[in-house]
């Protein structure tokens, strides 16, 4: 796992501030503080910062869940519906495999305000299992 946490560190989930401190099989729960660069122009939360959240949750799954014998994975489709926003503080995600094929799995994350239980946004995504050629 810390090999695993290295590389989302030097990456854009560490740039981000996201974080994970419980994952299950089929379940990953991660956060991420609000920041100014998380916001849009017009002082709310980016779309794309709450989609960075829930596509890396789902990600991490996927990373962890992967079938024998596949090298990684590849975000192949993703979807996102937004019900609310924020402008401080922190929002959380929790992800769930809903599919675990050997070539695809499908993932759904909800993504709230920290200690919420109204969801911001509703979250889906379709992974492709790689494996060596």
């Amino acid at each position: 796992m810390a090999a695993l946490d290295d590389r989302f560190a030097k990456s854009l989930p560490g740039f981000l501030g996201i974080e994970f401190a419980d994952h299950q099989r089929g379940l990953v729960r991660g956060r991420m503080e609000v920041k100014p660069f998380h916001l849009a122009p017009n002082g709310y939360l980016h779309a794309a910062s709450v989609v960075a959240l829930a596509d890396t949750a789902c990600g991490r799954g996927a990373f962890l869940e992967k079938p024998e014998g596949a090298t990684g994975f590849t975000t192949i489709e993703l979807k996102t519906n937004f019900l609310g926003t924020a402008r401080d503080g922190a929002i959380e995600v929790e992800a769930r495999l809903i599919h675990g094929g050997r070539l695809t799995q499908v993932w759904d994350a909800e993504v709230r305000r920290e200690g919420d239980s109204k969801p911001l946004a509703l979250f889906r995504c379709t992974q492709m299992m790689l494996y060596p050629k």
